[in-house]
């Protein structure tokens, strides 16, 4: 090249890696080398600190920076579900409990001295009832209701120091009983009580935990007494008991347990020896028929009839009488029939307008309970009645003109 004038271009050097040499197995190529190509590293080789070479090995850093964290989460994960779950199995369903106990649980209903005889009970093996011995202070009688609607007749065994008043169940042992609890709940477990209020609906509501209750005189009324105290499983752990709701108290599993087997020590509960009367919550008949303005105004007349009843105030029943039937009825006669009569779960089953003034025809079917002796009770202490009602329209309001009984089923053990 040079004898033509022109200089000859420096060759590129050779670019060898240092450890060519002395690792490669092959020759090195006589050529130019300008491409540097990765040396694959012999089994067990260190790449060095700090250097990455490929997938199969985490990088120090990547595993301070992401793996830590990551298990970081993963404890917080686990212990927010494991807050769940314990959460879970400390809380209480309501409508959960009503289902488990609410067959077990019964409304309780006596005529006696005091008229306090309406309180919830609980059904346990052997036809044992357990109540508030507020609700059979001195009875003439004593029924139970259960959630399917039968009335059952009931012996009064006695009361204990607690509160607690035992009954017997009369007729076949077909209901569903309850399980008591085999130890208390957890101290922060929530708790809840079944029971029936003073309008004879059953219902089911938590009251808290043993930590943290809840005023029971805000959820319930007198009802209430009586009522077994359950957990979140419906097994029962405690009783309601007083005389009133803001007297109440709890009386705990502990107390419970003998009456699942032979009942403990109990103190008889004298029969009453008076005009007995029922309890005196508000008597609200339920419409079978069309809630027309005729039906309300028949509604009214008859509930205030029967609260005169239950209440034996038979000189308040005159008012509920047609001047008619004031002037052939008395009030001690009236007594003398209905002394020891309480009636409930009133049926308007038909309703009709009677004549030009628009009076009415209705047929009212109800339980009533009376003292065994008493007129035409031949024994029995409960009854279904029906009675056909004619009313009649004065100072604008219907009254009762007069009465017939349709039926009368007498008995508790079957209705």
């Amino acid at each position: 090249m040079a004898e033509h004038g022109r200089r000859e271009l420096p060759r590129p050097p050779r670019r060898i890696p240092s450890w060519a040499v002395e690792h490669d197995d092959a020759r090195a190529p006589s050529g130019p080398r300008t491409t540097i190509e990765p040396r694959h590293r012999p089994p067990g080789e260190s790449s060095g600190a700090g250097r990455y070479d490929g997938p199969g090995e985490l990088p120090p850093k990547f595993r301070l920076r992401f793996v830590w964290p990551l298990v970081v989460f993963v404890l917080v994960l686990g212990a927010a579900a494991g807050w769940l779950v314990r959460a879970e199995r400390l809380s209480l369903d309501a409508d959960k409990v009503l289902d488990e106990t609410g067959p077990a649980v019964v409304q309780v209903l006596a005529t006696t001295c005091e008229g306090t005889g309406q309180a919830t009970g609980v059904l346990l093996p052997g036809g044992v009832v357990l109540t508030a011995a507020s609700a059979i202070r001195k009875p003439i009688s004593a029924a139970l209701v259960t959630q399917d609607g039968k009335v059952r007749r009931v012996e009064v065994r006695g009361v204990n120091a607690n509160g607690i008043a035992v009954l017997e169940m009369a007729g076949p042992a077909d209901q569903p009983t309850a399980a008591l609890a085999p130890e208390p709940p957890q101290p922060a477990a929530e708790r809840g009580l079944v029971g029936y209020g003073l309008d004879g609906k059953q219902f089911s509501v938590p009251i808290g935990t043993t930590q943290q209750p809840r005023e029971l005189q805000e959820l319930v009324d007198a009802g209430m007494l009586g009522a077994p105290l359950v957990d979140n499983r419906g097994r029962v752990i405690g009783l309601l008991t007083g005389d009133t709701m803001a007297a109440s108290r709890i009386i705990g599993l502990d107390d419970l347990r003998d009456f699942a087997g032979d009942s403990p020590p109990l103190t008889p509960e004298p029969d009453g020896k008076c005009r007995a009367r029922g309890p005196q919550s508000p008597v609200e008949p339920e419409l079978a028929v069309a809630n027309t303005p005729l039906a309300g105004e028949v509604r009214q007349a008859l509930a205030e009839y029967l609260q005169t009843l239950n209440s034996h105030d038979f000189a308040a029943m005159q008012a509920t009488y047609s001047s008619r039937l004031r002037a052939r009825s008395d009030p001690a006669e009236d007594a003398k029939k209905h002394g020891t009569s309480y009636a409930f779960r009133p049926v308007i089953e038909t309703v009709a307008a009677a004549g030009p003034d628009n009076d009415a025809d209705a047929l009212l079917s109800f339980t009533v309970l009376f003292s065994p002796d008493s007129a035409g009770a031949n024994g029995n202490t409960c009854g279904r009645l029906k009675i056909r009602y004619h009313l009649v329209r004065e100072q604008q309001r219907l009254r009762i003109d007069s009465a017939f009984t349709q039926d009368n089923k007498p008995g508790c053990d079957t209705d």
